[in-house]
C-alpha cells in the first residue's frame, strides 16, 4: 500500500505509560516517520475508531495480551471490515506460542517487545515496511500460510508447527534441528542465502514462491513467507500450492 504524506497511526495496548512511549518515539523528528499516533488503551474503543467514517488509519500497532479482548479477536475484528489493512501486533508474548494464530489471522508482521530504546527502532522499521508493502503475509482469501517453523540463529529449526512439516513429508518432532536448507533443493538454498535472508536479518520480510524439497526427494511450489523474530531468529509460514499459484 503505497501512502503520500503524513501517516496515521492507530497503537492499542492496555498500559497506558507503553501507549505513550510508544506515541512519543514514532513521532519524533528523528524517527524517519512522518506520523501522526491515536493511542487507545481499550480494543473495543479502537475497533470504533476504524470502523468510523472520520477517521481513516494507515496502520493498526496492536498489544496481544489484552483484558478486553487479546490480539487475535481484535484482529480478526478488524479483517472483518477492513482485510487490507495493515496490522502489526507489538507484544510480549513468546513468538513460538501465538505463531499460527496470528499468521493465519492475517496479521501483516509481529514485533516482540523487548527492554531499552531498541525495540522502537525496530517498530518503526516494521510500521515503514508495513505501509510500504501490499499490507499482508499473503494470509487473505487467496492465499493462508497455515504452516509455521521458527530457526534459531544457528539456522535450524526450534520449533515447527504438525502442518508446516506435513508439506514437506515429515512429523514435527523430526525437523527440529535440522537446518532449513535440507528442505529445499540446492538451488533454492543459493537462491534463499542471496535474497531472502539477507532482506530478513536487516530486519524486514520477505514473502514469495520457492521449492521445497520433501523427505521422499520430490519437490512442491511453496507460497512462504519469512521474517525476523527477536534475538536474530527467524518466523517461516509456509504452504504448498499448485501449478497455477492457488492454495490446494
Amino acid at each position: 500500500m503505497e501512502t503520500e504524506g503524513s501517516l496515521s497511526i492507530l497503537h492499542v495496548d492496555d498500559d497506558a505509560e507503553l501507549g505513550a512511549l510508544v506515541e512519543l518515539y514514532l513521532e519524533r523528528e528523528d524517527s524517519g516517520l512522518d506520523c501522526t499516533v491515536t493511542t487507545e488503551t481499550n480494543p473495543e474503543t479502537a475497533l470504533s475508531l476504524i470502523r468510523s467514517s472520520e477517521t481513516n488509519f494507515d496502520c493498526i500497532v496492536s498489544d496481544y495480551d489484552m483484558p478486553e479482548m487479546n490480539g487475535i479477536d481484535f484482529l480478526e475484528a478488524i479483517r472483518e471490515t477492513h482485510p487490507e489493512l495493515p496490522v502489526l501486533l507489538f507484544s510480549g508474548e513468546e513468538t513460538g506460542d501465538v505463531a499460527a494464530e496470528i499468521i493465519q489471522a492475517g496479521v501483516t508482521d509481529y514485533l516482540k517487545k523487548s527492554v531499552g530504546t531498541d525495540q522502537y527502532t525496530s517498530l518503526i522499521r516494521r510500521v515503514e515496511h508495513a505501509v510500504d508493502s501490499d499490507g499482508s503475509f499473503e494470509t487473505g482469501n487467496e492465499v493462508k500460510l497455515s504452516g509455521v517453523g521458527v530457526i534459531g540463529t544457528d539456522e535450524r529449526f526450534e520449533r515447527v508447527g504438525e502442518t508446516y512439516a506435513s508439506y514437506y513429508g515429515y512429523e514435527s518432532e523430526e525437523l527440529v534441528g535440522k537446518h532449513w536448507s535440507e528442505l529445499h533443493p540446492s538451488n533454492e538454498v543459493q537462491h534463499i542465502r542471496t535474497h531472502v535472508i539477507p532482506a530478513v536479518r536487516s530486519g524486514g520480510k520477505w514473502t514469495g514462491q520457492s521449492k521445497g524439497l520433501r523427505a521422499d526427494e520430490t519437490t512442491f511450489t511453496e507460497s512462504k513467507m519469512v521474517t525476523a523474530l527477536e534475538d536474530g531468529r527467524m518466523l517461516i509460514a509456509v504452504d504448498e500450492i499448485d501449478d497455477s499459484g492457488l492454495a490446494e
